[in-house]
């Protein structure tokens, strides 16, 4: 969960480190560094953000060069700690994204060699293993020593009398970028939109030699040819477009978010029907299998399939995976993945194959690893996602997982046709919430206030109100909590204060009057209730003291309205007190390490 950049080629490496580093930012920002190559390796690092660093940080020229922007996993936040890492004698300089599982045992082994260590962190065992092996072929060295390393890696090594860089995968993303006489190297293609859209990705096991003019990679000592990929976004996407914060840019992306995600599933009817029942892979139940938000997408999908295709479905979060819970060969599994790299889902999905379960992987980025290890993949089509907490991902995933769902389901025309049409109104209903932002923003701001919050529903609406829960808390650090409303009063009433505010959603489905009757118990105890209801609701506004007014939309497409207004609520919230929205404490984009 770190950034890695590299450069090679005609120019100086510096500048172009630097940037790509504040690309990646929201991958790691709590330390970074650069080193670069000239007549010698030459290091710069230290804590804090990507852009103080670039301040204060000393000139130094080389036109080849690695950069790192981090997320503590071994070690604390110090400069000690950042990347690069070198090894004793200080030619040659790792970083390094994963886990090195035996990285005590190793480093021991290596200090009673002689090795002395100067950080605490895993990666610096890669390089002075890579000294101990070094006889003047880079390459070798590095493959002898990932072969004593136990557990993932995404690894770009320099060094002192080479004019390449020496790059390695294992569970852990990294992608080339292809320039003219000049290469770059990523742990996310974003780092390199502003160069080029051709894009080479990694795959396990590889390892390769990324000159200026040349790109080789090998697998098992075997020459392998990885092809070119376009990458479909733009260096425009990926910026602020005079947006505050990515987190509000993207929640205002969401209609057009919704729309390309519709339009791109039509093609992927035929493939489904391949895969599912008309195959000899008959099929029995569905696991969706997910992680954070994803997860949460995931159990409203449980929902919808369920109602819709009468089909025994199941989330299971993707670190919990027991590979002893789907039934051989009748089990569809489908992971949930913004990245495409979690690794806890990419894990899950490989039991599964091994278990001979079709699988279906659902993602943001093409070419990312759960492309490659799934039968089917469906694409959403949200464009790059900057901030930290997911908002128009998340809702490119309910689109997905809606279209899913209908094309699964065994409806007549008149009930097809109806939720269609509702599908389609859902952009600017959505742009509807959006334009009522400013009263929204003023709830938020109320709540800012507050250090406790809960979010209650039922049915669909409560993985929703664990959704807006995750986006108050890890951006605003407001304590939020949800619960399936009717539970609310099986011990969290003993937590209800009048300055705990409860926000309650309350679509007009099966659950409404019993949402009610939960309100009324709720409000009772002297807590202000914040509703989330439809705009021609009358009713509900007795009971509450506020309501956020959505519009009437049919009660199974709820989730994506109330949504973006919870969205809204944290956003606001959160820069109230003046938190660092884009990059929350603690937290970054893509989690890559189990």
């Amino acid at each position: 969960m770190c950034g890695i950049v590299g450069y090679v080629g005609y120019r100086e490496a510096q500048p172009i480190l630097l940037e790509s580093l504040q690309r990646l930012e929201y991958r790691g920002y709590d330390s970074c560094g650069i080193a670069t190559l000239n007549d010698s390796l030459t290091m710069s690092k230290d804590v804090g953000r990507v852009v103080d660093f670039a301040k204060n940080s000393p000139k130094i020229h080389g036109k080849a060069g690695i950069g790192h922007t981090r997320w503590a996993t071994h070690g604390t936040v110090t400069s000690a700690n950042a990347h690069p890492h070198l090894d004793c004698t200080g030619n040659i300089a790792v970083v390094h994204n994963g886990v090195i599982e035996n990285f005590q045992k190793l480093r021991d082994d290596l200090t009673k060699e002689g090795h002395r260590f100067n950080s605490d962190t895993d990666t610096e065992v890669i390089a002075h293993l890579i000294e101990k092996y070094y006889q003047g072929d880079l390459k070798e060295a590095v493959s002898k020593a990932l072969t004593e390393v136990t557990g993932t890696y995404a690894v770009v090594v320099l060094a002192k009398g080479h004019k390449d860089l020496v790059v390695a995968r294992q569970e852990s993303p990294l992608v080339i970028g292809v320039g003219d006489k000049e290469n770059f190297v990523a742990s996310d293609v974003a780092a390199s939109l502003d160069y080029t859209d051709r894009t080479i990705y990694l795959e396990d096991g590889d390892i390769g030699i990324v000159s200026p003019d040349s790109i080789t990679i090998t697998n098992n000592g075997q020459t392998v040819k990885r092809e070119e990929q376009i990458v479909p976004w733009s260096v425009e996407d990926a910026q602020k477009a005079g947006y505050e914060h990515f987190m509000l840019k993207e929640i205002h992306e969401q209609p057009k978010a919704i729309e390309n995600t519709l339009r791109a599933q039509i093609p992927f009817i035929k493939p489904l029907t391949i895969l599912g029942a008309e195959s000899e892979k008959r099929l029995e139940d569905i696991m969706l299998i997910a992680c954070g938000t994803s997860y949460h997408a995931g159990l409203i999908g449980e929902y919808v399939i369920g109602k819709l295709c009468r089909v025994p479905t199941r989330v299971k979060i993707a670190s919990e995976f027991d590979p002893n819970c789907i039934a051989l060969e009748k089990t569809w599994v489908l992971g949930i993945s913004q990245s495409g790299e979690t690794t806890d889902t990419l894990r899950a999905l490989k039991h599964a194959n091994s278990r001979g379960c079709p699988t279906i992987g659902i993602t943001n980025v093409q070419g990312s690893s759960i492309t490659r290890i799934t039968e089917q993949v469906i694409f959403t089509q949200s464009g790059p996602e900057i901030g930290v907490a997911a908002t128009k991902t998340f809702i490119a995933q309910l689109t997905a997982l809606y279209s899913l769902a209908l094309k699964m389901a065994q409806l007549d025309v008149k009930a097809q046709e109806s939720y269609q049409t509702e599908f389609k109104t859902l952009p600017s209903k959505v742009q509807q919430i959006l334009d009522n932002e400013e009263q929204i923003a003023e709830y938020g701001r109320q709540l800012a206030k507050c250090d406790n919050a809960f979010f209650v529903g039922r049915g669909i609406s409560y993985p929703v109100a664990m959704e807006g829960a995750l986006k108050l808390k890890e951006i605003s650090y407001i304590h939020a909590e949800a619960y399936a409303a009717g539970e609310i009063k099986h011990g969290p009433f003993a937590l209800l204060r009048s300055n705990t505010p409860i926000i309650a959603i309350a679509p007009r489905d099966n659950t409404y009057d019993a949402m009610l009757t939960s309100i009324k118990e709720i409000k009772a105890r002297g807590p202000q209730v914040i509703a989330l209801a439809q705009e021609d609701d009358e009713e509900i506004q007795q009971f509450v003291d506020i309501v956020i007014r959505i519009p009437k939309v049919d009660p199974l497409f709820s989730p994506f309205l109330n949504t973006v207004a919870m969205q809204l609520l944290a956003y606001y919230a959160a820069k109230e007190r003046g938190c660092a929205i884009d990059l929350p404490v603690n937290l970054a984009k893509s989690v890559t390490v189990p």
